[in-house]
């Protein structure tokens, strides 16, 4: 690996190790785009992942903040899967029970469409303020949760005046390069109120070098945490850590803090990177092996002229299209979130459809791109009549 003179995000240590790179890949995988052409327009960033020694942490050093655009046209949400419903009401309740969560104020950094905050506030009778730049007022029911409302912004200290009894933020960390400036800002804003619960979640990094996913790399996240360099984020930026554990199939880090009284004179604990670099390893070793994999797959898909669609019109299938570079050996992108259906995906220009579409052009192969809807999928297949052979990407 070729390390290079670069400051870590997360500890600040310098020389990162550079050992993933990619050329042109869509800067953002989530707006909703209107037609191909605009999608075919979108702008490409790069991708260099490097490895920091010191605590494990990995982020894009070519990462270009000033391509952001989080408004309300963007749109990732998962929860109009049932899978994935049950997953976040079951963490709603978990919450809610461990920290007793009731008539209490709840703060949600990078809140997104406001799906989460308000089940922590409808489950608990709770009141809460949803924060993030992309929250759209029409995608929550009128009066379904009156004690909630929201700010069209990003977090900083200028909300730091907010009521709080405890604090969540999903799915946001990684989007953000500096992640130490981030955590310590919010510790400044908590303040002396060190009853205060914080909660995080962020991908689990070290699957996705097990596993060797490099549809799950991709230029909105560009800060990427094992469990090593998510609890020293926190530990060295004043937090005692409460509870860390993984959830929705291994794919998540979940992270419980409390304010520290006092900030460690010395660097926190943390577990040794060994592990980690050895993974590092194995990803560069096998990766060209199965980027040709995959590509020889849909080939041979494209040449024996099978219909194939791909289920899930996320960030993991701009990665996958674009990284591989066969667009053309898929026919659709099916996604059951209605705003993305009729749109079109960043990168390649593929239309997505309502799974309903498919009944007139069945597919004979779908292949998933997280397998953790697989039973999901196929069962929405088997209640529509459709035989196609079900490919999870693995």
């Amino acid at each position: 690996m070729m390390t290079i003179d670069y400051p870590c995000g997360n500890c600040q240590s310098r020389g990162m190790a550079v050992f993933y790179e990619v050329e042109d890949i869509p800067v953002h995988s989530n707006l909703l785009l209107t037609s191909q052409a605009e999608a075919l327009a979108q702008p490409l960033g790069q991708m260099q992942l490097g490895f920091c020694s010191t605590c494990g942490f990995i982020s894009n050093l070519r990462f270009d903040a000033t391509w952001l655009e989080y408004t309300s046209s963007y749109e990732d949400s998962q929860g109009f899967s049932p899978r994935f419903q049950t997953f976040i009401e079951q963490l709603a309740d978990r919450l809610i029970a461990r920290y007793e969560l009731r008539q209490k104020d709840i703060l949600e950094i990078g809140c997104g469409k406001g799906d989460f905050i308000t089940l922590l506030c409808e489950r608990g009778s709770n009141r809460g303020i949803g924060i993030d730049p992309s929250y759209d007022p029409a995608r929550i029911a009128s009066g379904k949760c009156s004690t909630v409302r929201f700010i069209k912004d990003y977090f900083s200290g200028a909300y730091a005046h907010l009521p709080a009894d405890f604090i969540c933020c999903r799915h946001t960390l990684e989007h953000l390069p500096y992640t130490a400036s981030f955590v310590r800002m919010l510790r400044d804003a908590i303040g002396d109120r060190t009853d205060l619960v914080v909660f995080f979640e962020v991908p689990d990094t070290e699957r996705i070098l097990q596993e060797c996913a490099f549809w799950d790399i991709y230029h909105e996240h560009c800060s990427y945490f094992s469990p090593t360099s998510l609890i020293y984020l926190f530990e060295s930026c004043g937090f005692d850590v409460l509870d860390f554990n993984k959830d929705f199939d291994n794919q998540y880090l979940l992270i419980e803090v409390k304010p520290a009284v006092s900030t460690p004179s010395t660097p926190p604990r943390s577990e040794p990177v060994d592990l980690l670099s050895q993974a590092i390893a194995s990803f560069q070793t096998r990766y060209q092996d199965y980027l040709w994999r995959w590509q020889q797959k849909l080939r041979q898909l494209r040449s024996d002229a099978k219909r194939t669609v791909l289920w899930g019109a996320g960030s993991k299938a701009v990665a996958y299209l674009t990284t591989l570079h066969l667009g053309d050996a898929i026919a659709d992108i099916v996604d059951i979130n209605p705003y993305k259906q009729g749109m079109y995906l960043p990168g390649t220009g593929h239309r997505i459809v309502a799974p309903a579409m498919l009944r007139d052009n069945p597919p004979d192969v779908v292949i998933v791109m997280n397998p953790i809807y697989r039973d999901e999928i196929g069962h929405t297949l088997s209640e529509m009549g459709l035989q196609a052979e079900c490919v999870v990407v693995t």
